[in-house]
């Protein structure tokens, strides 16, 4: 596809994606990469990071405690919420080999971190991530951008009918909405997918099971020991949607409304990443907030780099996509979500053109 070309949903033009000959342009910009020493990992630092977002979560708890059976409830929601995901955060690391140089220890982290902390599955997130990293927007290929409840892909709108059809006609408006059910959904999947293990889960069903009961029983129990049924039920709802719409909006802006690749579209890896990739621009307290996710394009090009490496990594990547002339996009937080709820309205335009 040369400039001028149309892009497969956005209708803009496409990005030159000439291959260059054996991958040589990504080779190039992994030994300077390397030569930085931006690979090694720092698992000290990994360490600390980890006690600190584990005693986050503990002094949400604590709060929880101390305030008792108060509708004050409702504001502990939000620190809770965020320990949450922080603790997602640290999970992700952990599944890129980000943490630890121990395989083993990677995971035992991941695994606590999420199935114990959060009660997400850290072995179905693990192999549902690795594809997506595998083909990132590439329709058939990612999972993260198949059809459920929203479209990304305005060729399978037509085919939505009764609430399907509303909520695609209308998911724009919706997205920020039905984030709220996104802790709930992570939830099921993760419960879901014990039934069926992939080939090199990080560890049996049957621990990843305990983990997640483990934590129902924490979790719960102390609702039900703090406070009374409806404070409770009200907590949970607060609580978990919180965590679901802080998690997706820190996933939203990385690749929504880029570049989409057919089924039996190939490039290069260099071009395939960073056609498909956004950076949000921002510094310590944005990397901090978004768990480092907005530097998206440097993750995805070195997806095992410690987070705290990946601002260094930035001038790098963009001088040598610059040096070949392709798109380094990277905007700010509001313009993201402006791009990416742009996308969604894009994809469910066939369903409002048919009325």
């Amino acid at each position: 596809m040369e400039f001028g070309t149309t892009s497969r949903t956005s209708g803009k033009p496409g990005p030159r994606r000439e291959r260059s000959p054996g991958g040589s342009d990504y080779a190039v910009l992994s030994r300077q990469v390397q030569e930085a020493g931006l690979l090694r990992r720092r698992p000290v630092r990994g360490v600390v990071l980890l006690v600190v977002t584990a005693a986050m979560l503990a002094g949400s708890w604590w709060l929880f405690v101390a305030v008792g059976d108060s509708w004050w409830q409702l504001a502990v929601a939000l620190p809770m919420a965020f320990a949450f995901t922080q603790c997602g955060f640290r999970g992700h690391e952990a599944g890129h080999r980000q943490t630890f140089h121990s395989k083993r220890l990677n995971n035992a982290a991941g695994l606590v971190f999420g199935n114990l902390f959060v009660g997400l599955g850290f072995g179905w997130w693990m192999n549902k991530h690795n594809r997506h990293h595998a083909h990132p927007n590439q329709v058939g290929r990612d999972p993260d951008i198949e059809s459920g409840a929203l479209v990304f892909d305005g060729d399978d709108a037509p085919g939505r009918t009764g609430a399907g059809a509303f909520v695609t006609r209308h998911q724009a408006g919706l997205f920020f909405p039905m984030l709220l059910l996104e802790g709930w959904n992570l939830h099921v999947a993760s419960v879901r997918a014990l039934r069926s293990r992939h080939t090199g889960a990080p560890a049996p069903a049957a621990v990843e099971a305990l983990l997640l009961l483990v934590h129902a029983a924490a979790y719960f129990g102390a609702l039900a020991l703090v406070l009374s049924p409806l404070k409770a039920l009200v907590f949970v709802l607060v609580q978990q949607g919180l965590f679901g719409l802080y998690l997706g909006a820190s996933f939203a802006p990385n690749h929504k409304g880029m570049e989409m690749l057919s089924r039996d579209e190939r490039l290069d890896f260099l071009r395939s990443q960073v056609l498909t990739s956004r950076n949000v621009r921002g510094g310590p307290a944005t990397d901090f907030l978004l768990g480092g996710l907005n530097h998206q394009i440097e993750h995805h090009l070195f997806p095992s780099m410690p987070t705290s490496a990946l601002p260094r990594a930035k001038p790098l990547v963009r001088a040598h996509c610059g040096d070949l002339g392709l798109p380094y996009t990277e905007t700010g937080l509001i313009d993201s979500y402006r791009q990416a709820l742009g996308h969604l309205h894009a994809a469910g335009a066939p369903l409002r053109a048919g009325g």
